[in-house]
C-alpha cells in the first residue's frame, strides 16, 4: 500500500510553490541572570531567614528534579544540593514528572542526567523509583500519594519553573503546586489528579498541592521564572507557609516574561523541531497556537502547523503530534508508542497522541499544508517557520511579510528573501539529529 500510495500523493503537491524566506529578529525584554552568578544569586537568597533554619544537620532533603527543559536547571539544583550540605544534611534527588520517562524509575533518572543532573556533577545521590504513599486525605475527601522517597524524608524542597500552562488556565498552571500535585504524584498521582479532566485541573492543581504542604515535610521551593529567550530571569525561594499565596503572582510575572511571534495569523506554521524538552505537548501552544483542549487559548493563529523532527532529549514520546497537520516519516519512525501512550493515559488528553498526515520529506510536508489552506493567496502565502517553541529570537518568515516586518519596530529583519535549502530528496540540512535553521 505505502509504494502505490506515496507516488500518487507525492504528485499531488509536487507543483506547490513553496515562497521565499527571510529572516527576522524579534525584539523581547530581557531580565536576565548570568548563568555564573546563579550560584551567588541563589544562595543569597537560601541565606535569607526563615530558609537555613529549616535544613538541619542529619536531616534527609528531597530535591525535585522535572522533565521539563528549564534554563540552567543542573546548576540551580548543584546550588540547593550544595546549600544542604553546608548546612550539614543530607541532600538527594527525586525526579518529580509524574509519568514521563515511560513510567519508569529507569526512564525518569534518564531524564534527569540528560540535563545534566548527574550523581557526579551534583554531588549526591538520585533516587528513582515509581512508588507512591498516601500521605493524606483533600478537601474533596481524595486520597493524595507522592513518590515514597519524598515522602521519607526530613524536608522536601520543591525546585521547578513557573510559567503558563499549555492545555488550561488558573490562579496555578505549571509550578509549584503541580510539581507537587502531579510530579511528586508519579504515574498513580498524576493520574488521579487528571481524572475530571482538564477541565478541572485549575481546581485540582490547588487542592492537591495544598493536602501536600499540609502532610508531607515540603521546607520551601525554588521557582524559576525564564524570559523570551528561555534564559533565567529571575529566581523566587518561598517558604512552605507562603506558596499557595506567593505563587499565583509569579505565574502572571511568567505570563508577561513569555515570547510570542510577532505576527498575528499565518496560512502554515512550520515547527523544525518539536519535543517534550520544549513543552510537555511537543510544542507549546501559548507560541503555536495550536491548543490541545478548549480551556486555553493565545499564540499565533494558523490554518496548518508542519512539524519536521522530534528532539533526541524526548526519547520517542511524540505527544503533541496530534496537534499538528502534516509531519515527517522522520517523526513518525523515531515513535516509542508506549512512552507517548502512557503520557496521553495519564494526562487524559487522547487528541495530542493522535498521528497526523505523513508525507515522505520536508518539502512534502509544508507543501501538503499549502495545498490544504483554503481562502488565501496561493501566489504570496504566509508562512512562519520556528526552530522550536522554546526558542523563537530569530525566525523565518515568507516574502508576504516583508512589508509588515520593516515597519514592526520589534522585529529585525536579517536577510533577503531566500529559497528553501533543501537537498535532493527534499529535506533540510542537519547537524546532530537536528535541522540547520
Amino acid at each position: 500500500m505505502k509504494d502505490r500510495l506515496r507516488p500518487a500523493i507525492s504528485e499531488k503537491v509536487r507543483d506547490v510553490k513553496l515562497p521565499k524566506m527571510f529572516r527576522v529578529k524579534q525584539i523581547f525584554p530581557r531580565p536576565r541572570i548570568e548563568p555564573e552568578r546563579i550560584p551567588d544569586t541563589l544562595g543569597a537568597l537560601l541565606n535569607q531567614q526563615p530558609i537555613p533554619e529549616r535544613v538541619r544537620p542529619g536531616m534527609k532533603i528531597a530535591i525535585t528534579v522535572g522533565s521539563r527543559g528549564v534554563a540552567n536547571v543542573a546548576v540551580i539544583t548543584k546550588t540547593i544540593v550544595d546549600f544542604c550540605k553546608s548546612r550539614g544534611a543530607e541532600p538527594f534527588i527525586v525526579p518529580a514528572m509524574g509519568s514521563h520517562g515511560g513510567a519508569t524509575a529507569e526512564g525518569q533518572r534518564r531524564i534527569v542526567e540528560d540535563y545534566g543532573c548527574t550523581e557526579e556533577y551534583l554531588g549526591c545521590p538520585i533516587r528513582s523509583s515509581m512508588e507512591v504513599v498516601k500521605i493524606g486525605v483533600n478537601d474533596e475527601g481524595r486520597d493524595v500519594y507522592i513518590d515514597k522517597y519524598a515522602a521519607q524524608a526530613d524536608g522536601i524542597i520543591v525546585n521547578c519553573r513557573v510559567k503558563p500552562h499549555s492545555a488550561f488556565r488558573g490562579k496555578y498552571e505549571s509550578g509549584i503546586m503541580k510539581m507537587m500535585a502531579i510530579g511528586l504524584g508519579k504515574q498513580y498521582g498524576a493520574e488521579v489528579c487528571h481524572n475530571e479532566g482538564i477541565g478541572d485541573m485549575a481546581k485540582n492543581i490547588p487542592l492537591f498541592g495544598r493536602c501536600i504542604l499540609q502532610n508531607a515535610p515540603v521546607i520551601f521551593a525554588v521557582a524559576a521564572i525564564e524570559n523570551a529567550f528561555d534564559e533565567t530571569a529571575r529566581i523566587a525561594v518561598v517558604p512552605a507557609e507562603d506558596i499557595e499565596s506567593v505563587e499565583p503572582g509569579l505565574l502572571e510575572e511568567a505570563k508577561a516574561n513569555m515570547p510570542r511571534i510577532l505576527v498575528d495569523e499565518a496560512d502554515v506554521l512550520v515547527v523544525d523541531q518539536m519535543g517534550k524538552n520544549f513543552s510537555g505537548d511537543g510544542m507549546d501552544p501559548n507560541i503555536t497556537g495550536n491548543f490541545p483542549t478548549p480551556y486555553a487559548s493565545g499564540g499565533l493563529r494558523s490554518q496548518r502547523v508542519a512539524v519536521l523532527n522530534l528532539s533526541p532529549e524526548s526519547h520517542g514520546n511524540a505527544i503533541g503530534a496530534g496537534n499538528c497537520s502534516v509531519m515527517t516519516q522522520r517523526i513518525f519512525d523515531q515513535i516509542d508508542l508506549t512512552a507517548m501512550y502512557m503520557n496521553c493515559i495519564t494526562c487524559t488528553i487522547v487528541e495530542s497522541s493522535k498521528i497526523p498526515v505523513i508525507m515522505e520529506s520536508d518539502k512534502e510536508c509544508v507543501q501538503m499544508c499549502l495545498r490544504t489552506c483554503v481562502k488565501n493567496d496561493k501566489e504570496h502565502p504566509r508562512v512562519v517557520r520556528i526552530p522550536n517553541s522554546l526558542h523563537i529570537e530569530h525566525i523565518l518568515l515568507s516574502e508576504a511579510y516583508l512589508e509588515e516586518a520593516r515597519r514592526n519596530p520589534n522585529l529585525v529583519v536579517e536577510s533577503e528573501p531566500e529559497e528553501w535549502p533543501f537537498d535532493d530528496n527534499g529535506d533540510l540540512p542537519m547537524e546532530n539529529g537536528v535541522i540547520v535553521f
